[in-house]
């Protein structure tokens, strides 16, 4: 019989997440005396090696931060260029730019709940062995993948590290016969996510519920990736300028990757966060998908955010087939790029995959880049995942160690952390 008054789970390093991080809890006598998420990798000093730089290169170096979301990072930077050199970027590069969001966003998803949650729901301890058992299962979700990383590849040249997202355009577009062929692969995805989402009424999600607050960007007539507001479920609205009065680090002893905090100890970005801050603008495909999966705006279990990843994979899906016929109606056309170099300082704001990214940079008269900032959405999740911990093991202390450690895992794994791209903790000052 398990002990319900003390417990003690070390857990390094957790797996399938990107990264390294440990699960460390320490129960005695039924008092909590340790219950953290240590973050344990190296720093990865980003933003010094943009300081330096001229403007033009930020987003080639920071779309090395993160493999997965490399658009994002790129975009982000885009998006702060932008802001410090008074650039406005034409409708058609807007659009283009909320397509090439909805492929990273789909490929990310698809990767994360098929081959990283997906094992913990079927019984498999890696998506080796789930290829073992579900075939079926794993070819359905690299064709989903294959599409959106394709998709990709078409707008940007590639999907990792991508070269042909610019300032204030793109400096290659896609053509009619590329639009005509993906836009055929789209509408056959539909069978596909369609049984995705059988397939994932199938599996019992962890009943745990714990409000807290969700911040996600937010526009007044579309579900927002690529712009907006910053809005909070506790009723805030800010500028994008004002981030750092949402994202207030701090550094704590057990993580090389800073917390961060708002109006409470802690706040969620990400899937769930989005789906509940702009629920009313998911295409009604979503909406009826997140019906049908028990999903809603007024949702608090953190799990969830894997059902919220695959109903933003449906919205994505539709806003892609419209957007590329759309395309097809009225052509791309060449548009100037001119950018004139200047002194500013510039924020950008994007909705990656895993939730809300920053980017920050100051520029001086010749453009060169003498400050940058980062907040990666893992980092701002980390201080919520381990209140959500806290809050968890008390209600499963009844449960045999093997399963409040797999519970422990599978909470993790549902934010999707990319632990890696979160490691920004320190200053550093380069003497010569």
């Amino acid at each position: 019989m398990m002990d319900t008054k003390n417990l003690n789970i070390n857990v390094h390093h957790v797996t399938r997440v990107e990264g390294h991080g440990n699960i460390v809890v320490d129960v005695k006598n039924g008092v909590m005396q340790r219950v953290e998420f240590e973050i344990v990798e190296s720093p990865r000093f980003f933003e010094s090696m943009l300081r330096g730089r001229k403007w033009h290169e930020a987003p080639y170096i920071t779309s090395r931060i993160c493999g997965i979301c490399a658009v994002g990072h790129a975009q982000a930077s885009i998006n702060a260029l932008e802001d410090a050199l008074d650039v406005t970027a034409s409708e058609q590069t807007l659009t283009l730019r909320r397509l090439l969001f909805n492929a990273e966003t789909m490929q990310s998803h698809w990767l994360h709940v098929f081959f990283l949650a997906a094992p913990d729901f079927f019984g498999a301890g890696s998506a080796l062995a789930l290829a073992g058992d579900h075939p079926d299962v794993v070819k359905m979700a690299l064709r989903l993948k294959k599409v959106a990383n394709d998709l990709a590849d078409m707008i940007c040249g590639r999907k990792v590290h991508p070269i042909a997202m610019k300032v204030n355009g793109f400096s290659s577009l896609p053509t009619e016969e590329q639009f005509r062929s993906i836009h055929e692969r789209l509408v056959m995805a539909r069978e596909d996510v369609a049984a995705t989402v059988a397939l994932l009424k199938t599996v019992e999600i962890p009943d745990f519920d714990n409000e807290t607050e969700y911040v996600a960007l937010h526009l007044p007539d579309e579900y927002a990736w690529v712009s907006g507001c910053i809005r909070t479920s506790d009723g805030y609205d800010y500028d994008v300028k004002d981030y750092l009065k949402v994202a207030q680090e701090t550094s704590v002893p057990h993580s090389t990757a800073k917390h961060t905090r708002h109006a409470r100890d802690s706040y969620m970005v990400g899937a769930l966060a989005r789906t509940k801050i702009n629920f009313e603008f998911l295409r009604p495909e979503a909406q009826a998908t997140a019906k049908e999966l028990g999903l809603s705006a007024d949702t608090v279990n953190p799990y969830m955010n894997n059902v919220a990843q695959i109903v933003e994979t449906v919205h994505c899906l539709e806003d892609s087939i419209d957007l590329v016929e759309g395309f097809l109606r009225n052509p791309l056309k060449r548009e100037p790029r001119d950018v004139q170099t200047k002194a500013g300082r510039g924020i950008g704001a994007a909705e990656v995959p895993r939730g809300l990214l920053f980017h920050e940079y100051e520029l001086d008269e010749d453009g060169t880049i003498t400050k940058a900032n980062c907040i990666i959405p893992t980092g701002q999740n980390l201080a919520n995942l381990e209140n959500d911990m806290k809050a968890l093991v008390p209600q499963i202390m009844d449960r045999s160690r093997d399963d409040i450690t797999l519970a422990l895992e599978m909470l993790v794994r549902a934010y999707d952390p990319c632990i890696s791209c979160s490691t920004h903790f320190l200053d550093v000052t380069f003497v010569p």
